[in-house]
């Protein structure tokens, strides 16, 4: 996350008090949330993850979160394909089983993630394959969809910005709920207490 992110959190973010109502909503969504205390925790829900899923392909958008983590070398000795460069994320997203990317923050009143996807690998892992893994700080939330505004008005003056509530969902078929048809089946949120330096994702 870069600075301009985190300073505009510092006025409008709840903190981890409002984690409890986030990770309720979330799960409501039909979200995954594992909440974990260090970055370095992180590598056994994902290795859980690709164990569960017998997943072989994995493209991966580095940010801080995820490089404290050692998520990279996890996936690598866990026999995994991964990728990390935007031209071969470009190539494999479509056919990959996870993509893990980060997001800014998230949103208690509904659950939903904050997403900066202005690099179009961010878009790609987030809404290709069928599991899309999202790295956040748990303490970045903020109360509801007024103050995820002020947010990103404070930082945000073009580009794309994602929000992500739960997997992907349409009832458009003879109105019908059905997951995972324009995007990810699941979505597994990590949040990770551990404040980690570094800059954008």
């Amino acid at each position: 996350m870069s600075e301009n992110w985190k300073q505009a959190l510092t006025s409008c973010s709840g903190g981890a008090s409002l984690f409890s109502e986030f990770e309720t909503r979330a799960k409501n969504a039909a979200a995954e949330v594992f909440r974990v205390k260090t970055a370095a925790e992180a590598k056994e829900v994902i290795a859980i993850l690709v164990k569960y899923t017998n997943a072989r392909k994995v493209v991966a958008v580095n940010s801080p979160l995820q490089q404290a983590a050692g998520i990279n070398a996890a996936l690598t000795e866990l026999g995994v394909t991964l990728y990390t460069e935007q031209a071969d994320i470009a190539e494999h997203a479509e056919s990959a089983d996870i993509g893990i990317s980060a997001v800014e923050f998230g949103i208690a009143e509904s659950g939903s993630v904050c997403q900066d996807a202005m690099a179009f690998e961010s878009r790609l892992v987030s809404m290709l394959p069928p599991v899309h893994v999202a790295f956040m700080n748990s303490g970045n939330i903020v109360p509801g969809v007024t103050e995820a505004m002020d947010v990103i008005s404070k930082v945000y003056d073009h580009g794309y910005i994602s929000f992500i509530t739960g997997p992907s969902r349409t009832a458009d078929i003879e109105r019908v709920l059905t997951i995972g048809v324009h995007g990810p089946s699941r979505f597994v949120i990590i949040a990770v207490d551990e404040e980690v330096n570094g800059g954008g994702n």
